[in-house]
């Protein structure tokens, strides 16, 4: 190298520095324009560690199904795999395989589960990886204001308590989750099928993506070409639950995917305004799937299809592909959230994050972005109300009710997602 040749900055390097620039050069807009979701999103994390070491020192640890997880993985441990004989202190073991050895390593992690407070860092740290991933979602589509991240991060107390103070198995789900829908948007969709499976493999909740990645899977690569990676999460759940298959298939597989399973009306924080005898009764539910059911198929038909174009057609364009892939996916798990039996207070963090992508893709231009937000105050204070009120189950299924309209109302990808637009994109926030 010849001297006094400066070396070529490293590439992050290079594309923080001018993510910095280019907030500094438009600090008026940075919190409107999505062009600066880097920037923010990183100050927001930064903050969150500091939020959740508080939280863990501050706030004190509630003890719910801790206990519970880790008596039914220490059946395991000890010899029993006949999943009908494991259980713990709420109750029997209801969860698929995956489940049971991820909380297999925090058993030894945490001294058999008694250093809770260990339990808590490392829940934390899931909690970041959570955010992360999300955040790289959130940034590859820029289809949201950043000044609402501090409402998908930091404003949320139920999230961190169901993160760091209940340490329940449905962040590690979704953690997962996230982390498939990210290898979805890189292209990369036979990996992030298995991790997709592995996800699953912890709690079942999971499926209410299925409709939605399967449409995708047949949008983007056709019947036959689809197969084999359907192929390749079935047989993940197989492998991973073979050693409890081989001596109670009927017992595993009623367990840990048992879809009747009834749940207590004491804890519902979507029907409370029902009577507890309608809530409870098979009716009730048999028309709650056949809502879902039908709401699955109307989207697929008319909304993912987006007026009258093909799916293909859509993803054939790389910008699109992201935000299709990401709307489809969210969608098709919150029409199952408003459709759920019964939904309980750590189930929040099954739609959470999805929630600000819903309502800022449901273009509605009467629906302001004030009103965006207080959508997202009313869904929180709804999962923060203990026990659950008549009004606050009702409010939540008009906040519902509220972001599938928008979604169904919505227009669909024009043209002027495809070509080059004389419209600066953060504009269109200062607009909308």
């Amino acid at each position: 190298m010849a001297a006094g040749r400066k070396r070529a900055p490293a590439p992050v390097w290079s594309a923080c520095r001018a993510s910095l620039s280019a907030a500094w050069r438009d600090k008026h807009l940075v919190l409107f324009s999505a062009e600066h979701t880097l920037v923010v999103t990183a100050l927001l994390w930064t903050l969150e560690v500091a939020i959740n070491l508080w939280v863990i020192h501050r706030v004190t640890y509630t003890e719910i199904d801790w206990k519970a997880y880790m008596g039914e993985v220490e059946g395991v441990i000890n010899g029993t795999y006949d999943y009908t004989q494991l259980k713990g202190d709420t109750g029997p073991l209801v969860y698929p395989a995956g489940f049971v050895y991820i909380f297999t390593v925090l058993y030894y992690i945490t001294d058999h589960g008694l250093n809770i407070r260990l339990g808590q860092y490392v829940f934390a740290g899931f909690y970041l990886i959570t955010l992360l991933l999300v955040f790289r979602i959130y940034h590859r589509t820029q289809k949201v204001p950043p000044y609402v991240f501090f409402f998908v991060c930091c404003a949320s107390y139920r999230i961190h308590s169901i993160f760091v103070l209940r340490l329940f198995n449905d962040p590690v789900a979704m953690m997962l989750l996230f982390g498939a829908v990210n290898l979805f948007l890189d292209g990369r969709w036979t990996l992030g099928c298995a991790l997709y499976s592995l996800a699953v493999s912890v709690k079942m909740n999971v499926m209410l993506f299925a409709p939605g990645l399967l449409f995708l899977l047949l949008s983007e690569f056709g019947l036959m070409k689809t197969l084999p990676k359907l192929t390749l999460c079935a047989l993940i759940q197989v492998v991973l639950a073979l050693p409890f298959l081989l001596v109670n298939p009927v017992g595993y597989v009623s367990r840990a995917f048992d879809l009747g399973r009834q749940f207590l009306f004491k804890w519902t924080v979507n029907w409370r305004f029902l009577p507890e005898e309608v809530f409870l009764n098979r009716y009730f539910h048999l028309c709650l799937l056949i809502a879902h059911v039908t709401t699955l198929s109307v989207f697929a038909l008319k909304r993912w299809t987006r007026s009258g174009t093909s799916v293909w057609a859509l993803l054939k364009d790389p910008s699109d592909r992201k935000e299709v892939t990401v709307l489809v996916l969210f969608s098709s798990n919150f029409i199952g959230m408003c459709f759920c039996r019964s939904l309980h207070y750590q189930f929040y963090v099954w739609y959470f994050h999805t929630l600000p992508y819903l309502l800022w893709s449901g273009n509605v231009k009467k629906l302001a972005h004030l009103l965006r937000v207080l959508i997202l105050g009313l869904i929180e204070l709804a999962w923060n109300t203990y026990p659950s009120t008549t009004y606050s189950s009702l409010s939540l299924h008009m906040c519902h009710l509220i972001i599938l309209m928008c979604l169904w109302f919505s227009p669909g990808p024009t043209p002027a997602l495809v070509q080059p637009s004389t419209t600066p994109r953060n504009c269109n926030y200062i607009l909308g």
